[in-house]
């Protein structure tokens, strides 16, 4: 039996405890069997636990380990091209509609074998994982035909096995229409899409169907009709919502008790209270809204007035947000869209878990799996405030997958 004694730290254990950070100072925290077993006060420590062989933190600051509940790590090439035509004055959808967004990449990644889609990932998910990240969301999107949708799936779950890491796949056939269907979307969904997530099911490759509902993409009713295909397979939903214009993404996404609505910069009141009423999470992606250079800003206020859970991801993908920084994620989401320190943390632990429809992490209690960050750092606001500098002294995965 496999157990340890952490001591001497300051947990930042997240639960909603009424205290900040749900600090606990001068803590201890028991790991048994990749749980944790015991998280308190030191000089509350049971005495079945004294002499188990002890760490002591030096009064470093744990947290859980983060989580990046959006991101699309999996692809082939890059649109270094495209930053350029962005800085040059062309926007996002301006972009897409000269063939080059979402679906400049889909050729790249056609390309590639499942081997060299692992490989690519890897320096990505590396980079995560250095910065504390001990579960990933991973999405499928840039295949959009089904030999590559399946192969991206395959190439997310093949990297659980490459690091030590928890991966969840979304699968997003309705990322975009590929250029075979130019200007038949249901065509795409009947043929391609529909099948494909059918065909990731039955393959054990998809935890979750998401979905990019926009103008350049798919209208809510081609979005219901994923959804409804999801539903009969009893898989969770998400949603790319509200990013560029509000069709009402989220509020569907909702009505589907889908675990997160995401971007959201042009979400409603009507909407933010549909997301209230299912319990979606709302999913802020500073690093998109900072390299498309947006000015409309999700509506924080307003999800804090009905009390709609907050997450941050770094959305990481070759297009509108090349970031693989979780840690520059939440100096984003606390500059640009003026979220709490506390706020950001728990955005990237918590509420990041909820998203997923994961219950077992997210914070610091006693039976949710030991997956710690441990920080050379006086107090967890430094994990937001500073800018491009890594302060992770150790990561602990828990519990197998």
């Amino acid at each position: 039996m496999s157990k340890r004694l952490l001591t001497n730290a300051s947990l930042a254990t997240l639960a909603e405890t009424g205290m900040p950070y749900g600090l606990i100072e001068d803590g201890a925290l028991v790991i048994e069997n990749g749980r944790i077993a015991w998280v308190g006060q030191a000089e509350s420590l049971p005495a079945h636990y004294e002499n188990l062989p002890l760490e002591d933190l030096g009064g470093r600051v744990v947290t859980p380990g983060l989580i990046d509940c959006h991101t699309h790590v999996v692809f082939g090439g890059n649109r270094a091209r495209e930053f350029e035509m962005r800085l040059e004055g062309a926007t996002y959808e301006e972009v897409a509609r000269a063939g080059g967004g979402i679906v400049s990449t889909v050729s790249a990644t056609r390309a590639a074998n499942e081997d060299d889609l692992v490989t690519e990932a890897l320096p990505r998910v590396d980079a995560l994982i250095a910065e504390g990240v001990t579960t990933l969301e991973i999405k499928s999107g840039y295949g959009l035909d089904r030999d590559t949708e399946l192969r991206m799936l395959r190439a997310a779950r093949k990297l659980a096995e490459r690091r030590p890491v928890t991966i969840r796949t979304s699968f997003l056939g309705a990322h975009a229409v590929p250029a075979e269907y130019k200007g038949r979307p249901d065509a795409y969904l009947d043929d391609v899409c529909l099948p494909t997530l059918q065909a990731a099911f039955n393959e054990g490759l998809v935890d979750a169907v998401d979905g990019f509902c926009e103008g350049i993409a798919f209208s809510t009713e081609q979005i219901a009709r994923v959804f409804d295909k999801a539903r009969e397979l009893g898989l969770p939903v998400k949603l790319h919502a509200e990013q560029l214009s509000n069709l009402g993404g989220a509020s569907l996404a909702a009505s589907y008790g889908a675990l997160s609505a995401d971007h959201l910069e042009y979400l409603d009141e009507a909407g933010v209270e549909a997301m209230a009423a299912s319990g979606s999470v709302a999913v802020l992606l500073p690093g998109a809204f900072y390299t498309l250079r947006e000015t409309q800003l999700p509506p924080l206020e307003l999800l804090r007035k009905h009390k709609v859970p907050v997450a941050l991801a770094t959305d990481c993908n070759p297009g509108s947000s090349p970031l693989a920084s979780l840690l520059l994620t939440m100096n984003m989401g606390c500059t640009l869209f003026r979220m709490t320190p506390e706020e950001a943390l728990a955005g990237v632990t918590r509420e990041a878990a909820r998203a997923l429809g994961l219950n077992d992490r997210g914070t610091l209690e006693a039976g949710k799996r030991a997956d710690l960050a441990i920080w050379n750092i006086s107090q967890p606001a430094e994990l937001s405030y500073r800018i491009g500098f890594n302060a992770l002294e150790k990561r602990i995965f828990g519990v197998s997958r």
